[in-house]
Formats: C-alpha cells, structure tokens, sequence
C-alpha cells in the first residue's frame, strides 16, 4: 500500500499526488484545502451566494452613484413603507382594501429552510373586507435582468434565451399597438387643454367609465398570486424627472419597462415614495365590451386627473412606452418644455441635431452616426436646460436586420434585451429577422447603454439644427432645403412622408402619408402649440431646421430611382459641419423651398429635382399633385385658433405651398 500521504496507483504501487483528506462535520464535507463554508444547509449555502442589490442606470462614468448610507430607518420599516406604497397603488376603491402586499416570489417562500420565521408586512382591511383582501399578493419589486429571465422561462409560455442571450418573448394576439382602443378621460381641465374632434388622435371617454375598467385591471392583478412593480424615471434632466410606477403581471413586461425607463440607483428606490403616475396592466384580461365607450376587448386608458393608466385586453409591451410619451406630451408642456418624436445626436465639438420622420425615412439610420454621440433615438425634451432624454433605452425595428445595414442594434441584442415575436431555430436558437411569421412588426428593447457611442447621462446643449425628414416617393421634393421658420412650422405641422406602390394590389401610385408633428398618435394638445414652441426656441437659442428628402429623384417610385444614401450622409455632414449654412440658395416653384446650388459630395444636377425628371409636364403635374394633398391635409389645422381671437398664423398657412 502507499504511504500515508501519497496516492497509490491501480496496482497499489508507486507514488502520486499527495493524498486529499477529508472529514464529515454534521453531515457536511468540506475541503481542508480551504475553510469550510458558514452554512449548514443548501439554504444557506444560496443566501450567501447572493449579495443585495438593486439594478441601476449608468452615470457618465458607467458607475453607480449615491453609494453613501440609506437612511437610518431599519430595512424592515424600509420595506413596510415601500409596501404600504405599492398597497395603496393596488387598493379597490370600491372595496376599499386591495390584498395583503408582501414582498419576495411565493414559489421562493415556499423553498425557503424550515425552522426561521417568515415575517409579512401586512395592513389591517377595514370591515368591509372581500375575498381578495384576505389573501397575500406577492411583490417582485425592481427585480434585476436575471431574476426576470428566471421568472419568464420558468411560468410565462413563449419565453426562451436566443443565441446570444437575448429574451425571446411573445405579446400575444396583439403584435403592434391599438390606436383605436386608446381613450382619454374627458374632465373639466382636459375638456379645454387637450385636442379632440377631427384629426385628433384622443378618443375621449369619462371618469365612470375609467373607474369600470380600473376596477377589472385592479381586481384582475389583485387576484393574482405575484405581480411585478417597477418604480423608474422619465427624463434625464434632473430638474424636470417624472417619476412611475408600473404594476404588471408579466416579467416580459417588467423587463420591457426595466429597460425602457430610467433606472434608478438603489438610493433613489429607497426614497422613491409616491409615483407620478402609475401604469397598471392587466393586459392579459379583457375589457367588458358592454361597458360604454368600448369597441372591443382591448382597452387603454390614461386618466390625467388620477395620474393613472389602465391596460385591458392587449399584452403588447409598446402600449406602455408610448402611454408614458403621452403622458409627457402633456406634462412637458405645461412647464414651458417642448417633446418631441424624435431622435437626437451630438458631434464632438456639443453640436446637437434633432432627427424628425416617420418609418421608413432613415431617422435610425441617420442619427446613428459613429461619429456622434446619441444621446436617444426616439423620444425627447426641450427645456431651458437643453435637450434631455425621456427614456432609458431604445424600441428597434428587428424585421430584416443584418450586422452589415445596423450593427450597433445588431450588437445590442444580447443579454438583458427583449426580442418581441422573432423566430427562432429551435436547435440553436439562433434568429431569423427575415421570418414574419408571427409579426412583420418584430422590436428589440435594451437598454440605452448598449448602444457604444451612447451619451451618458443622455443630455446635450440646445439643438443646433432641426432636420426633418421625408422619404418622398413622388420624387418631386430636393434632397435637402433649407426652412424659413413658418416653414418650419408648416411642415412640423404636416409630418410628411409617402408610402411606396405595390404593398396592396391594385395601388400603382404613392400613397402620401401625413402625422402632425412627425408623432400624431402620441400628442395630447394641438399640433400648433408643440410647433410654435418649436419655433420660439429655434429663434431663443439660434438653431436651423433642414428639410431632407430621401425619397426618390428624377421620377416617382417606380420610375426613377431612390437617393443614395451616400449622398444624403454627404448633406446631414454638412449640416452638422456648418458648411451647409454658406452655401449659394435658389427658390424652387410651388413649395418655394430654398435649395442649395452645391454640397460637397453631392452632384449638383440631383439638388433641384427638376433637373431630374425626363419630363418636365410630369414633373409638373406631380409636383401640384403632391401640393394638392399637403394643402387638402393642412384643412384641418387651418382654423385653429390660440386664445380666443388669434387664429392661425396666417404667414404658417403662406409658407404651404402656393399654386
């Protein structure tokens, strides 16, 4: 046999490694080669792997800040204050006591090690208690990326990792938003502040109506064993920063938010106190379609006066995101801050441009510059500070996406990023972008962080420049003019774009699309107010508004052919660099848009799209046609009246087209 300290060989001969010994102690064994774990269970052995800590949105420095002491309260008041909170959210107003709040995962409690007790945080229902108040309802409040990936892939169907780790998700029956089913309780304040009758996007309902639907929503998450609350930010400026909370029965939703709004530091969670406005979505469960107002089963509904919205019937993840945009849309405002639709980027030297246009212009292909900074992609604010941020990351388009066309969204999609309705191998899991089998509107949502040029904190000085952009398949706009600011607000306005032929049977010619202020479904008051601030801070801090075409050129789609994108990135260069400002300029007929001579890069012929077109009578028979139908679409704007006697503008309507 061997020695004692040497390890024999299968034939019991010979010297080897020194010999491991080991020793049970109360049923455990451990390794001498290291001390002996503090732990007498598996229990135990998990606590000490997990340390405590909150998820927070990176500083300029990638840091998190406010790492001083919580308060001097003790973590037990800390959490029964932060419950009392999220109980209140969830109370019934009609049953006066929602349920028991308790925070942690019931399936966790249930693993838990005997022998330690449990303690609930709870509330004493008032007399006239229900069913649903004598029962606990579990909070995951703020969980991490990973605690809600554990939480999807283990109870939520349709929830796997994708190859390179990104959450694959479904919504459901919905894949895109419900324009129609959104409706905004019309009060004495809203009656007068906000816009309705034709054109506008608000479908009003009233309070009783909202409280029906509250009622179900609420019901619905109370019934539920867990729901998930995230307490996040809107706006990177400090000063002007909204604060929401959203309750939600699913961790895809939760994660969607998690990454859409800004996360705070675990500071900032400790004393969040009461929200702003809270979201409830009980999405999975639908609206009474007899209850008045409704259309259908699906329900979205936003009660400024309550500073509440409620989801009935859709499981849709942008629902939310953009209920929230609306929400700034009339909040902002109200402090003298202008939001905008749009996305936004700042050069090395503080210059900062705006991006405007609606899909398929290239607003993410062109404000995503590698040699800028970006500091959002989508939605914006304008105060007296500068330019902000609303969000907290970014809602990509994901049909068709390549590393070669968008790799910095390509890049993003990875661990923590939710991928909506995309299909997959099963196998590899790896994604086909092409496959529209569930959806053609397939998004990724991620955090802001993700993208490696992005600015953190994503905040800028005042615009330089203000670009609106337009993807005309007529072929009759210039690829870049140059805006007189009541051509500015005549075109912010308008919201142009033109869809191309061929997506339905039987349409041969383009089909001109308009979205006042580039975000129609999304604005809470006139579009002339939110144009008008536009303009007034234009002149305040000395910013220029471009209108670039990316359309086509020398013929309508189908006849002539589509810009390159060389030359447009030639032109929002010179833009950015200034040189754009110095150019030589001429008037074109009609629109009487002042256009550029010559653009470094850029064939001089291309900047006056007449010289274009084979045909100057069809040139010129589509140029009024396009005219034609900016001026039928601008009708409803036309009377608007700010105050009580000041009508519009007249120099807005003089800056349309003349013909």
């Amino acid at each position: 046999m061997a020695e004692k300290g040497e390890l024999g060989n299968a034939n019991g001969g010979g010297k080897g490694l020194a010999r491991i010994e080991t020793k049970a102690e109360d049923g455990i064994c451990h390794d001498d080669s290291a001390l002996p774990v503090k732990a007498q269970t598996i229990d135990e052995l998990h606590s000490l792997q997990k340390k405590r800590s909150l998820p927070g949105t990176p500083m300029n420095d990638g840091l998190l800040q406010g790492n001083a002491a919580f308060a001097t309260v003790s973590e037990d008041e800390r959490h029964k204050l932060r419950l009392q909170s999220i109980s209140a959210s969830l109370a019934s107003l009609t049953r006066e006591t929602g349920p028991k709040v308790v925070k942690g995962d019931p399936a966790r409690k249930a693993e838990a090690p005997k022998g330690g007790a449990v303690h609930h945080h709870y509330f004493t229902p008032s007399i006239s208690v229900s069913d649903s108040s004598l029962k606990f309802t579990h909070v995951l409040h703020n969980l991490s990326p990973a605690e809600l990936y554990e939480q999807a892939i283990r109870y939520e169907k349709g929830s796997f990792i994708t190859s390179t780790g990104a959450l694959a998700t479904l919504s459901g029956a919905k894949t895109g938003r419900s324009p129609r089913d959104k409706r905004i309780v019309n009060d004495e304040t809203t009656a007068e502040e906000l816009w309705w009758g034709k054109g506008s996007p608000n479908i009003e309902m009233d309070e009783q109506t909202f409280m029906v639907n509250r009622e179900r929503a609420v019901d619905y998450l109370n019934s539920l064993d867990k729901v998930f609350v995230n307490d996040q930010f809107l706006n990177w400026d400090p000063e002007h920063q909204i604060k929401v909370r959203i309750v939600s029965a699913r961790a895809y939703h939760s994660l969607f938010m998690h990454n859409m709004c800004i996360r705070p530091t675990p500071e900032e969670v400790e004393t969040f106190g009461t929200p702003d406005f809270t979201i409830y979505n009980a999405g999975q469960f639908p609206c009474n379609r007899y209850t008045h107002y409704m259309t259908s089963s699906t329900s979205i509904d936003i009660n400024l006066a309550r500073k509440e919205m409620v989801i009935l019937g859709t499981q849709y993840a942008g629902e939310m995101k953009k209920g929230l945009f609306s929400l700034m849309h009339y909040l902002m405002p109200k402090r003298q801050i202008l939001s905008l639709h749009s996305g936004c980027n700042m050069g090395k030297d503080g210059d900062v441009a705006l991006f405007f246009g609606l899909s398929g212009t290239g607003k993410t292909t062109l404000s995503t510059d590698r040699n800028r900074l970006l500091i959002g992609d989508d939605e914006h604010c304008w105060s007296e500070n500068g330019i902000s941020n609303i969000e907290g990351g970014c809602y990509a388009k994901c049909i068709d996406l390549s590393m070669e066309k968008e790799p910095d969204i390509w890049n993003a999609i990875k661990f923590g990023t939710v991928l909506e309705n995309v299909v997959f191998d099963e196998h590899t899991r790896e994604v086909d972008y092409s496959d529209k089998s569930v959806t053609e509107n397939t998004r990724a949502a991620y955090p802001i962080e993700y993208i490696p040029n992005a600015k953190l904190p994503c905040v800028g000085p005042h615009p330089k420049n203000v670009i609106l952009l337009a993807c005309d398949a007529f072929g009759v706009l210039p690829p870049v003019s140059k805006l007189t600011l009541p051509q500015t607000m005549y075109h912010f306005i308008s919201g142009y774009t033109a869809l191309v032929a061929g997506t339905e049977e039987g349409i041969k010619e383009p089909q001109a699309t308009f979205s006042a202020c580039f975000g129609a479904a999304f604005i809470m008051l006139h579009p002339t107010r939110y144009a008008a601030m536009l303009v007034e801070k234009m002149q305040k801090y000395g910013a220029t508004a471009w209108l670039v075409n990316t359309g086509w050129s020398g013929g309508r789609y189908g006849i002539g052919s589509r810009i390159k994108l060389a030359y447009t990135r030639k032109i929002i260069d010179a833009i950015h660099s200034g040189s754009l400002l110095n150019a030589d300029y001429k008037k074109t007929q009609v629109f009487g848009l002042e256009i550029p001579t010559e653009v470094e890069g850029v064939p001089s012929e291309i900047l006056d799209p007449e010289n274009t077109w084979p045909e100057k009578a069809a040139y010129e028979e589509t140029l009024l046609k396009l005219a034609g139908l900016f001026r039928k679409n601008f009708e409803v704007f036309a009377n608007y009246k700010i105050g009580e006697d000041a009508k519009l503008a007249e120099e807005i309507l003089a800056a349309g087209p003349n013909f």
